[in-house]
């Protein structure tokens, strides 16, 4: 008995001196540069994005992050590095909308994007739309949607793959709608791209590059977007056209699971402040990405309601049991 009371106190002592160096470190945190994880390519959009807030952050930490892309099977590859990190707050990332809401219920993953992940917080939300060519006889959704009524399958568009925030939110709206359309997937946004100027397909969906568009070269039919842009305020929204579709295309900072609370908020403050920086802003603007902040609690709610309603949006289509 008494063997058993001493083994419990010293149980104790190991979880409370745990708990003290634990909090101890969390104190001195960041003591050494940070790993930054971006699943995406480098010199995407969206990596230059994080390199500079990244860049503006370390000055708030007073420790270097260091961006590594780890690129690949829609985002689940830097996503699933980032899930299984140790929770110290020395390794996080993004963790972006094709690796959140799609993957993980259509495929097997290694991780949860909602029990595996912490979100930390989001600093902005990138454009996904649907796109037609400069000199394209179509204005507007409507004359699409009217054209591929009378032409079944003939309508062809372009997304940036099976899954893609494009190419669910197509077929989605076709289903609505009642007609078929001409799904041809390509590797990304750029291939979609080249193929629209090309005249191989009739509409693009995904990420574009402002440029096409302000030169003209192509047209913006609407944005996949929950919120009007403040740089195309004209341009409609799904649910201008009266579609209820999710479209969460946020830029955040995630870490895993089990990431102290200290942790999370000095990581929180740091991007926080950086947001406010003048080479931020400016560089948000030159993207013409929209600027906009959540802390992590609002977050890992706005994830967790995102993923249910994929999952009631997969399973209407069929990608899912």
């Amino acid at each position: 008995m008494g063997q058993m009371i001493v083994l419990a106190v010293m149980i104790l002592i190991l979880a409370l001196t745990g708990t003290a160096l634990a909090q101890q470190e969390s104190s001195k945190y960041p003591s050494r540069p940070i790993t930054f994880i971006n699943p995406v390519a480098a010199g995407a959009s969206s990596d230059l994005a994080y390199r500079m807030i990244c860049k503006e952050a370390e000055k708030f930490l007073g420790q270097p992050i260091v961006v590594v892309n780890k690129p690949g099977a829609s985002f689940t590859v830097g996503i699933a590095a980032i899930a299984s990190a140790k929770p110290d707050g020395y390794t996080i990332g993004y963790a972006g909308h094709p690796g959140m809401f799609v993957a993980p219920l259509t495929e097997k993953v290694p991780y949860h994007p909602v029990k595996d992940l912490r979100e930390i917080m989001q600093f902005g939300i990138i454009n996904i739309a649907v796109t037609v060519k400069g000199d394209s006889p179509f204005a507007y959704w409507k004359d699409i949607v009217a054209y591929a009524r009378q032409n079944p399958k003939k309508l062809a568009y372009g997304s940036a793959g099976v899954g893609s925030f494009g190419h669910l939110a197509l077929e989605q709206i076709a289903r609505r709608e009642k007609v078929q359309f001409a799904h041809i997937p390509f590797k990304g946004s750029p291939e979609t791209q080249a193929a629209l100027l090309g005249g191989h397909i009739q509409v693009g969906t995904g990420d574009f590059t402002y440029s096409l568009l302000e030169s003209g070269q192509i047209k913006l039919v609407f944005l996949v977007a929950e919120k009007h842009s403040p740089y195309y305020p004209n341009t409609p929204i799904l649910k201008d056209l009266g579609y209820d579709v999710p479209a969460p295309t946020f830029l955040n900072i995630a870490g895993p699971k089990g990431l102290p609370d200290e942790i999370v908020k000095k990581l929180d403050d740091a991007f926080s402040r950086a947001m406010k920086e003048p080479g931020f802003i400016k560089g948000m603007q030159d993207f013409r990405f929209t600027v906009l902040y959540r802390n992590g609690k609002e977050l890992d709610e706005y994830v967790a309601a995102n993923f249910d309603a994929f999952a009631k949006m997969l399973k209407e289509q069929g990608l899912i049991k």
